[in-house]
């Protein structure tokens, strides 16, 4: 596709940037829009893989049926299954009357299933069905009823790591991903991103009836190295924050750097990934022992930090467990391992009449319960209480985070 076809494209819908990895994308979406081939969008969360579904349709032979697109995370479970494929009067509780799902009101057209990775199991089940076979049966229903639906998904999951972990069926993966398209992050479309903060700098000018703010070269300089983990979506609310408050249309680098969220990776503790280790944080479980291995660190420079004290000073060694305080249990719990939910302190008493500018007691809490409290509220602190993304951070399921909340007492 010549390039100037590509941006009429972007045009239409919408789309700013002249990123080769987002050419590329559109490219393949328009290719594959004539055929009723199911197509796998993958990207990060805020890259804007509707655009690509929408431009999927418009150009295909259904572009006059009906599209809709189903967010298929915001579906509570129990409701999934009656939601897609709708049910009968009386399959459970509340359903008083016949419902269409989402399939059957997109009869003729296209369904837009965004984070698709989040589907139960047993509604993944119908879906494989509904792509291998065109069919399925409403909630409480024996009748097979016939689908025409263009299936077109998208995720922000590692695909290869859910189906590992037992959460996405690996043959419904293969029937989704006929076509696959990536939508490069903005990280890797550093060139796009002055172009998209004009662009949203110049839509919130007319929304707010005020002067389009505008970077200075070092500002500029300090958005396109952003790491930007919320991508175009976040990009758009920090654009929008600094036209509502500021008042000095000119945007400097420190002014900027208010209204960027610090993303040092060194907040959360990581794990060493070897070469034959194919998954990463899928648990608390690992979150908690890499704490414990923190804690060996930290108590291996406490001790360093004593013994160093203790040679300055010159003081017999022989004298250490009675002088300053040392039981045997101190010591090994200094040099043992903790495991899993043993909670265990250490304490160091030196005398202030031996040591200057010493503080005369040291204790340092051990406790994993703490740490882990500790760990979940940095990081909900860090995405202003959005569970979601704080689990992405923490790298562990929404379900597990919403229970940690609960337990220890954070809603």
């Amino acid at each position: 596709m010549q390039l100037s076809d590509i941006q009429s494209i972007k045009q239409r819908f919408g789309i700013i940037g002249n990123s080769p990895l987002l050419n590329r994308a559109i490219d393949v979406a328009v290719q594959v829009s004539p055929t009723d081939l199911s197509v796998l969008i993958i990207g990060e969360s805020g890259v804007g893989k509707e655009n690509l579904a929408q431009i999927i349709h418009q150009y295909s032979h259904r572009k006059h049926g009906t599209y809709i697109a189903v967010n298929c995370g915001a579906i509570p479970k129990g409701t999934v299954d009656s939601e897609l494929f709708g049910h009968e009067k009386g399959s459970y509780t509340d359903a008083k009357s016949e419902r269409k799902g989402y399939f059957e009101a997109a009869e003729g057209g296209t369904i837009f299933l965004d984070e698709v990775g989040e589907l139960p199991s047993d509604v993944q089940a119908k879906l494989l069905r509904v792509l291998e076979a065109g069919e399925y049966m409403r909630l409480g229903s024996s009748k097979v009823q016939k689908s025409n639906v263009r299936i077109i998904a998208a995720t922000n999951l590692n695909m290869a790591e859910a189906i590992n972990d037992g959460r996405f069926r690996e043959d419904l993966y293969y029937r989704l991903n006929t076509i696959p398209i990536t939508v490069p992050p903005l990280r890797d479309r550093k060139e796009d991103i002055t172009l998209l903060f004009r662009k949203f700098a110049s839509d919130f000018s007319e929304k707010y009836h005020r002067p389009a703010v505008k970077l200075t070269e070092d500002a500029q300089e300090l958005l396109s190295n952003y790491y930007f983990p919320g991508n175009i979506r976040q990009l758009k609310n920090i654009t929008e924050q600094i036209s509502v408050i500021e008042q000095n249309r000119d945007i400097n680098a420190q002014t900027l750097r208010l209204y960027l969220p610090n993303n040092d990776v060194q907040n959360l503790p990581a794990l060493y990934k070897g070469k034959n280790d194919s998954k990463s944080f899928n648990s608390e479980r690992e979150i908690l022992y890499q704490v414990l291995f923190d804690m060996k660190k930290d108590m291996n420079d406490l001790k360093q930090l004593v013994h160093s004290i203790i040679t300055k000073q010159n003081i017999d060694l022989s004298q250490l467990d009675e002088k300053y305080a040392f039981t045997e249990t101190n010591h090994a719990e200094i040099d043992t391992f903790p495991f899993i939910q043993k909670q265990t302190s250490s304490s160091i008493k030196i005398p202030q009449n031996d040591i200057e500018d010493t503080e005369e007691y040291v204790e340092e809490s051990l406790s994993l319960l703490d740490a882990e409290k500790d760990i979940i509220k940095k990081a909900l602190s860090k995405h202003n209480g959005k569970r979601k993304y704080a689990a992405e951070d923490l790298h562990i399921s929404e379900r597990t985070l919403y229970r940690k909340i609960k337990e220890y007492g954070l809603e």
